[in-house]
């Protein structure tokens, strides 16, 4: 997280496992989508399609192709230079602030946590 929150972080190869994709849409920095299996290809999809804070390195479809460094420098090079890079960012940047704002002290998700551990805590 540290490194995610480190403001030179531009990107992140990602295999789009759940967890590393929660992680950096909360430091709000853009995926560079890379699945290997599992929940991961739909994961990316929603990082790359749906939600647009990140990019393809190889779709998913592809798998078949090996991914050398010439791709691997190209979804890089659309990130951190295009216009497509500046959206993705300005999109993932944008849902990080969401989503820190909603666990602050008057945010919807940290009111609710509140609410449940006072819920159960009570005699």
């Amino acid at each position: 997280m540290e490194i995610l929150a480190h403001p030179s972080t531009g990107g992140f190869i990602s295999h789009c496992g759940w967890n590393s994709l929660m992680e950096a849409a909360g430091m709000g920095v853009p995926i560079l989508a890379w699945p290997m299996h599992s929940d991961q290809p739909i994961n990316a999809e929603l990082v790359t399609t749906v939600l647009r804070t990140g990019i393809w390195i190889r779709e998913w479809g592809d798998r078949g192709e090996m991914v050398n460094a010439a791709k691997i420098k190209e979804a890089i090079t659309r990130l951190m230079t295009g216009e497509e890079g500046k959206e993705v960012t300005r999109r993932a940047r944008e849902l990080g602030q969401k989503l820190r704002a909603v666990v602050q002290d008057g945010g919807c998700s940290k009111d609710d946590l509140d609410g449940f551990v006072a819920q159960i805590l009570r005699p």
